[in-house]
């Protein structure tokens, strides 16, 4: 039996894109086996969008070959996509495949024998206009769909639409085909993820609008999760949807990245602070209870003492229901590397410690306010304490005492209070499809 092992850096999208390929090999004969024991092929799907991704990227691809040193290292994804020469150069690695060319890793191994010189396939990604379906089948209650790729934004530290090229989508009817292919398989949670999945339509004339509402009429899927979305593609209209919705999860991740217009606008981010919070005080007004996350870079290229400051104020001036936070690092290629006023690391890393603080306490004031809720809850994973978590539809982790017959069911939920683990207790109030 032939065996191959999977280790994915990065984001959701890579996580579906993995997925996907893997299920190819394993109906060509392959058996999937842990990442970090011996295999015939190893891949390493790579990550680039931080300085971090990138350094894990080549300590992963190292400990990919001292776990299979006869066997066949392959890194693919956004890294080989940006640097082939430099990830070919990493010795023990066999195969180097760009973002496109990835999906003909199968067809590749058919015929591919071993051999001392690495082989390099990377396209130009900015003359690909192929969308290549994917989805995530790893856990048992929920899903990652591929639903869009690429971006045709220009933020000027982002190396994405450079490794992924330009924004493109399936057609609604795919996707709704997708999602009942999988509902089969007994999954009740799928999240919806891509590049940029605001801009979903853009290849078909299509919008993501329409596509939630016939997600919503997906009757064997409990629940919709978009993965995240760009706060100047969540107009009213999608807000109000949502909260009307029976499908679409009350959960919104927001990229923020600086609370000043200065520094939004040296990103050549597409809004400003104002209709940050308009959107995030909408979402409230209609759904009180809905998750709001963000993401923030700290550290970039011209942000002040002030700036940072004034950023912030800013998010604790926003009912956040948690803050993802990233130090800025140079990108190789990007406009922002080549910005004057670069901050000093000691002062990215001090800043990135006040704003993890700042998110612990966020995540900590909005999990305190769920104390005495009622919600649906999918259970997934079993602690060693006894207990077994899930999360609720509005993003929050909820701990019960271990029932065998609600594993990767769900189950209604009144939470009751905070765990030292920042988890929510929860007492059962009905068990569904046992």
């Amino acid at each position: 039996m032939k065996t191959v092992a999977i280790y994915t850096l990065g984001c959701k999208l890579n996580f579906s894109e993995s997925s996907e390929i893997g299920r190819v090999l394993e109906s060509e004969g392959y058996q999937r086996v842990p990442f970090g024991t011996q295999a015939n092929i190893t891949i390493v799907h790579t990550c680039s969008v931080t300085g971090t991704a990138e350094r894990k990227t080549r300590q992963t691809i190292h400990k990919a070959i001292r776990s299979s040193p006869e066997g066949i290292i392959v890194a693919m994804g956004c890294e080989a996509q940006l640097d082939p020469l430099e990830v070919a150069s990493w010795k023990g690695v066999n195969l180097v495949l760009g973002t496109h060319e990835k999906f003909n890793l199968p067809a590749l191994l058919r015929s591919y024998t071993k051999q001392e010189d690495p082989i390099i396939q990377v396209g130009h990604v900015m003359d690909n206009t192929t969308f290549h379906p994917a989805h995530s089948e790893g856990e048992r209650t929920r899903s990652f769909l591929k639903i869009q790729d690429g971006c045709d934004y220009v933020c000027t530290y982002c190396t994405i639409p450079k490794a992924r090229g330009r924004s493109r989508n399936p057609s609604i009817a795919s996707l709704i085909t997708q999602a009942e292919t999988i509902s089969k398989k007994g999954i009740r949670e799928i999240v919806l993820t891509g590049v940029n999945v605001g801009d979903f339509g853009r290849s078909t004339k299509e919008s993501f609008y329409n596509l939630l509402q016939q997600l919503d009429q997906v009757e064997q899927i409990l629940r919709f999760r978009i993965s995240s979305i760009e706060p100047n593609l969540l107009n009213n209209d999608l807000i109000r949807f949502i909260a009307e919705s029976k499908r679409i999860a009350p959960h919104f991740h927001l990229p923020l990245q600086s609370g000043t217009d200065k520094i939004l606008k040296l990103m050549k981010r597409r809004y400003a602070t104002g209709l940050f919070r308009e959107r995030v005080n909408r979402i409230k007004e209609l759904l009180p209870d809905a998750s709001v996350g963000a993401d923030l870079i700290v550290g970039f290229p011209g942000e002040t003492d002030d700036d940072f400051k004034q950023t912030r104020e800013f998010v604790e001036s926003l009912p956040l229901s948690y803050l993802h936070v990233f130090t800025y690092s140079e990108r190789p290629g990007t406009p922002a590397a080549e910005l004057p006023d670069q901050v000093p690391h000691e002062v990215r890393h001090e800043r990135s410690r006040i704003m993890h603080d700042l998110a612990s306490k966020i995540k900590n004031k909005f999990y305190l306010s769920q104390a005495g809720t009622d919600k649906t809850v999918i259970f997934e994973h079993i602690l060693p304490d006894g207990h077994m978590t899930g999360w609720s539809e509005n993003y929050v982790e909820v701990a019960v005492p271990f029932d065998e017959t609600l594993l990767h069911h769900e189950a209604e939920v009144t939470i009751t209070r905070q765990r030292q683990d920042q988890k929510m207790a929860g007492v059962l109030l009905n068990a569904k499809n046992r």
